[in-house]
């Protein structure tokens, strides 16, 4: 990836890119320390901390929803959104034409997305504001001992919608004049972020106690571990061969040709874990928000908080749930099938039509079976080993080095490094034809 890197800025289109890329994502992180006039930061990043949940959004975000600052909302917004109106486009059949009616569709799918993480910036922002105001880090007094108590908290919610669709603004931007996925850059930045400020923070803690310096570099080589495992499973998968007919059109031959239908174990990525520890963490939340000190709330952290043997089973029986769930939305052997059909394809030993249909769904099925498998392992096993770790534990480490921020970081890098590669790939091909 360093050499990818290293080729890209010898090149002056790719340079600039690159450039307008970093420059926007130093503009990000800025804005995630700027904080918002008239919260009390110490009292707001208490109430985020305290709560596994938040913590989670914070770590994702590079610490700004604790600092309370102005791109306090992140792109959680967004990403609600795109998950919203990716399960309604199977759900409603005129948003799934429209998702496959070309340029123009995917032009109004977008205008969708923005429009509804709109609508949850708005629903979040005011969430956030009503349970912290209720807590006391939001200062009502901030512009005066006679002004309404109302207008501080409304002015509050304003600037974290406007910081929220900021952040969407600047992923755009990205995505449209940069280089790689806007809105997955700006996460990744932001875990990354975390990350090396909670291990810093964890070095600067040593001292002269040589064992948290033994804990840091066993927690840094289980993280090692498990980096290579998700690397190795994020490249794996099942190549099925594929046979064109030969066919003759005027005095050319078509056809002929050889390839394969690539299905990756581990199609869904990390959102089938990023659904089930929000199905998970949901409730608590709610019910912290409104009954903070009600039983159900003390039941509900003791049985199903983060860390609990059920909290662990209840993830891994929903992570199987929605990684089958995201198979049959992104791969789909009818449509496969019948596209093979309709171009003079077929899988070799296979008929073509149901036979085929039948076969590819039989393999996504077994490859989806590995793929939860795996989830389920990488999301219950390191992080049962992490919190083992002494060092590990300490601190905002175990927040920071989440498997759903690794799983992010891994798949963003990775999918960054194709990209930037296919641009230089086809550079060369132009310099070449000149």
């Amino acid at each position: 990836m360093f050499q990818t890197l290293v080729q890209a800025f010898k090149q002056k289109d790719l340079r600039k890119k690159l450039l307008l890329t970093l420059g926007i994502l130093l503009i990000y992180r800025i804005g995630c320390w700027l904080p918002i006039p008239g919260l009390n930061p110490e009292t707001f990043a208490s109430n985020v901390t305290g709560n596994d949940f938040l913590s989670l959004i914070s770590s994702v975000s590079g610490g700004a929803l604790a600092n309370g600052s102005l791109l306090a909302l992140g792109v959680v917004p967004y990403i609600s959104a795109s998950i919203i109106i990716q399960l309604l486009t199977i759900a409603i059949p005129s948003l799934e034409r429209l998702s496959k009616s070309g340029e123009e569709g995917r032009k109004k799918i977008a205008l969708y997305t923005r429009i509804t993480a709109l609508v949850f910036s708005i629903i979040q922002a005011i969430a956030i504001v009503v349970t912290f105001n209720a807590n006391g880090a939001i200062n009502t007094e901030a512009l005066g001992a006679g002004t309404p108590a109302w207008i501080v908290p409304c002015i509050v919610t304003c600037i974290l919608i406007a910081g929220g669709m900021f952040t969407l603004w600047l992923g755009e931007k990205i995505t449209d004049l940069g280089i790689g996925n806007g809105v997955s850059l700006l996460i990744f930045v932001g875990i990354l972020s975390s990350a090396g400020s909670a291990l810093l923070a964890s070095i600067q803690s040593i001292g002269d106690n040589i064992d948290n310096l033994w804990n840091i570099l066993i927690f840094i080589a289980l993280l090692i571990v498990v980096f290579a495992l998700i690397v190795f499973v994020d490249l794996a998968e099942r190549k099925i061969p594929v046979q064109y007919a030969k066919q003759v059109k005027g005095r050319k031959m078509y056809g002929g040709q050889s390839t394969y239908i690539p299905i990756k174990v581990n199609g869904s990525g990390v959102l089938p874990i990023i659904f089930a520890t929000a199905m998970v963490a949901f409730p608590q939340l709610i019910i912290q928000m409104f009954w903070p000190n009600s039983p159900a709330y003390n039941w509900y952290a003791t049985w199903l908080g983060t860390g609990t043997v059920i909290y662990f089973l209840v993830n891994a029986v929903f992570i199987f749930f929605f990684t089958y769930f995201y198979a049959q939305i992104s791969f789909n052997p009818e449509d496969v099938s019948r596209s093979l059909q309709q171009n003079g394809g077929f899988i070799p030993g296979i008929r073509a039509g149901k036979p085929t249909t039948e076969y590819l769904k039989k393999i996504s099925n077994r490859i989806t079976l590995f793929g939860a498998i795996y989830l389920a392992i990488i999301f219950v096993v390191p992080s049962v080993a992490f919190a083992a770790v002494p060092g590990g534990s300490s601190g905002s480490m175990l927040n920071a080095f989440s498997i759903t921020g690794l799983l992010i970081v891994v798949s963003v890098a990775l999918e960054f490094d194709k990209q930037l590669s296919a641009q230089i790939m086809m550079k060369n091909y132009r310099g070449f034809l000149k």
